[in-house]
C-alpha cells in the first residue's frame, strides 16, 4: 500500500505523551439548524435556549505485528468513534462512513450500527475521513471529521513493541442548539448525552424510557477488547473545568476584598472603583 498525500488536518493542539498516547484538546462542534418547512415545525417544534451536547472520541489504535509479518501487512489497526464515557452513541448517530486510502479494497466503509469501528491491516499512514450521519429527529446535516492514522511511535530509537500500541484519540463535543421536543424527550435521560439545566417553565413530554432489555446488541464500548488503551477524557475535562471555576472564584474573592478594604479605609470615595457601585 502506498502512502497518501493527506489533506490539511482539521485538528488542534495534538500532543504525544510519554507513553505513546496522543490526544487532542477539547473543542465544541456546534451543528447549525437546517431550515424546515411549516408542517415539520408544527409537528415537532424546536426548543429555544436549549442545547444538547454529545461528547465523542474518535481515533485509531495500531499494533505492530512483529518481524514475521509481511512488509505490506506490518500493522493491524482499528479506527472508531465512541462515546467519551464509552456509552452507546447509537441514540444520536445513525451510521458512520469511514473513507480509507484508495489502495484498500472497498475504501468507503459504512458502519450502520454501534460500535462504530472497523479494523484493517497495512503499513502506510494516511488521513481517514469520518462522516457522521444522525437520526432524522436529531439533525439532517452530516458531520465530517478527519483523523490521521499513525502506525509508528514518535520515539523510533529502538524496535517497535508488539504489545504496546500507538494510540491517537481526539475529543470533541457535538452541540445541537434548539433541539426538537421529540429528540430531547428521547435522549434527556441517556448517559451518552449531556442536557444542561432547562429554562424555567418549559413543559416537556415525558422522557422516553431507555431500553436495556437486549444487552447482547448494546453498542457501548465499556467492555471493548481495546478499552484498556482508551484515554479517559471525561475526568480530565471535569478537572479542567473545576480548576478554571476555582480560579475565577478566587479572583473574584480577591477583588471583593480589595474593594471592601477601600470602602472601610476611605469613608468618602470621590470615585468608586471600576466595576463597583456604591449604594
Amino acid at each position: 500500500m502506498s502512502h497518501s498525500h493527506p489533506l490539511p488536518l482539521k485538528r488542534q493542539g495534538e500532543h504525544l505523551s510519554d507513553d505513546g498516547v496522543s490526544a487532542i484538546k477539547p473543542s465544541r462542534l456546534k451543528i447549525a439548524i437546517p431550515s424546515e418547512d411549516t408542517d415539520k415545525k408544527n409537528a415537532n417544534r424546536r426548543l429555544k435556549d436549549v442545547e444538547i451536547c454529545v461528547p465523542i472520541v474518535y481515533g485509531t489504535i495500531a499494533f505492530y505485528l512483529g518481524r514475521k509479518a509481511s512488509e505490506s501487512q506490518s500493522h493491524k489497526w482499528t479506527v472508531y468513534v465512541r462515546g467519551a464515557t464509552n456509552e452507546d452513541l447509537g441514540v444520536v448517530i445513525k451510521r458512520v462512513v469511514f473513507q480509507l486510502h484508495p489502495s484498500f479494497n472497498n475504501p468507503t466503509r459504512v458502519v450502520e450500527s454501534p460500535p462504530f469501528e472497523l479494523s484493517e491491516c497495512g503499513w502506510g499512514e494516511f488521513e481517514i475521513a469520518i462522516t457522521l450521519y444522525f437520526h432524522s429527529d436529531v439533525c439532517e446535516k452530516q458531520l465530517d471529521l478527519y483523523h490521521h492514522l499513525k502506525l509508528y511511535p514518535e520515539d523510533e530509537s529502538g524496535p517497535q513493541s508488539t504489545k504496546k500500541p500507538v494510540v491517537v484519540e481526539s475529543y470533541n463535543e457535538i452541540v445541537f442548539p434548539e433541539p426538537s421536543e421529540g429528540f430531547l424527550a428521547r435522549v434527556q435521560n441517556h448517559p451518552a448525552v449531556n442536557v444542561p439545566r432547562l429554562p424555567a417553565g418549559l413543559n416537556l413530554p415525558s422522557p422516553v424510557p431507555i431500553d436495556t432489555t437486549n444487552d447482547k446488541e448494546r453498542g457501548d464500548t465499556k467492555d471493548h477488547p481495546l478499552s484498556q488503551w482508551f484515554m479517559n477524557f471525561s475526568e480530565a475535562d471535569e478537572l479542567l473545568k473545576l480548576a478554571a471555576a476555582r480560579q475565577q472564584v478566587q479572583a473574584h474573592i480577591v477583588k471583593l476584598r480589595r474593594q471592601l478594604s477601600l470602602v472601610e479605609g476611605l469613608p468618602q470615595l470621590p470615585k468608586p472603583p471600576s466595576g463597583y457601585e456604591c449604594t
